[in-house]
């Protein structure tokens, strides 16, 4: 698979470095607007050519897949244009910034017929694709309930870098260079954490959304802190199960943390992102009668990376797609809804 890089960023790195681990797979170019920074880039990670447009790299190389690390408001028409070249895709998440964007990139990958995904990160963890095995076969029985959440802690401690001085965490923070807040960047991946795990989408939701004030006039430089840094929500999902979803940049104590416990009828399941292989506990038979909990085994699983490198060489499809991405989407486009309405929000089956 011959593979170009678009964006040039912070994930951009980790997209190279896991590509280029992978038997088969050759990164043939690179795009940014930025000429230095591509050009930079391409140095780095040993890729031959760089480029400032797709449709410059498009002239110049031949190429069977693009991974499309651009900012979040970069994706729609930089996927787009990928398409247009016949490329498979691999995009970052969120697929969009709206839904109406998301479902249009769907439909156009189905319609071209191309292998199309996206980069929902802990479908690589372990413990989460065990726990949808042990779902799936009736393990905990129906379930009935969850709760979900991912808490960081990076604008109460610079363990990752001063947010106030580093554009890496500051356009997190601001709308208009394309940020969805934490919603966006990390609430995207619990409410798939469970519904993957759970095998049903989000159906109706309520939620709210908090922006805190972190510097004089809410603006450092260019950069207007206006995304939000606390949601919360409550969700019920087709199969009837009711839980509760929240994320935090706030959450002091907790640097990168990812929690899902899921409850059955038979049992329950909770699992983490801890480790490179994440942790997952149950509680069934007769552990049920004293609240006992045991330790799964767990084996490594695929990468997204690798995964798509397959579909791609095999001319198969693969999940999360764009379509899974779409109807992501529609849950945050929901939440941003319900708390500017305070209403509660169907979504479409």
């Amino acid at each position: 698979m011959r593979l170009l890089i678009l964006g040039t960023g912070r994930m951009a790195g980790a997209h190279a470095e896991a590509f280029s681990r992978i038997s088969g797979v050759s990164l043939v170019g690179c795009v940014d607007i930025n000429a230095e920074t591509a050009q930079a880039f391409a140095a780095k990670h040993a890729i031959p050519q760089a480029f400032t447009s797709i449709e410059d790299a498009a002239q110049a190389v031949v190429f069977d897949a693009v991974t499309n690390c651009t900012p979040d408001m970069a994706h729609h028409g930089t996927t787009m244009a990928a398409m247009k070249t016949g490329a498979h895709v691999f995009c970052e998440k969120p697929l969009a910034t709206n839904y109406a964007d998301a479902i249009e990139m769907a439909d156009e990958a189905q319609r071209l017929e191309i292998v199309h995904a996206v980069n929902l990160t802990y479908r690589n963890v372990a413990a989460l694709q065990k726990a949808r095995d042990i779902i799936e076969a009736g393990g905990i029985g129906a379930v009935r309930h969850f709760e979900a959440s991912y808490l960081q802690s990076w604008l109460t401690q610079p363990a990752w870098g001063d947010w106030r001085t580093d554009p890496t965490w500051l356009w997190r923070l601001s709308s208009k260079h394309g940020s969805l807040g934490v919603l966006g960047d990390v609430g995207i991946h619990i409410v798939d954490f469970a519904s993957f795990a759970i095998g049903a989408d989000v159906r109706t939701l309520t939620g709210q959304l908090a922006t805190f004030d972190k510097a004089p006039g809410g603006k450092i430089g260019d950069y207007t802190l206006d995304a939000n840094d606390s949601f919360s929500a409550t969700m019920t999902l087709a199969s009837g199960a009711l839980g509760v979803v929240h994320a935090s940049r706030f959450a002091t104590g907790h640097l990168n943390d990812l929690s899902l416990s899921i409850f059955g009828d038979l049992g329950g399941v909770r699992l983490t992102n801890t480790g490179p292989l994440g942790t997952l506990e149950i509680c069934d038979g007769s552990g049920m009668e004293t609240g006992s909990w045991r330790s799964v085994p767990l084996m490594p699983v695929p990468t997204n990376f690798e995964r798509f490198a397959r579909a791609v060489q095999t001319g198969q499809g693969m999940t999360p797609d764009f379509h899974t991405g779409a109807r992501l989407q529609a849950v945050l486009d929901g939440v941003f809804e319900a708390s500017r309405t305070g209403r509660e929000i169907s979504l479409k089956s």
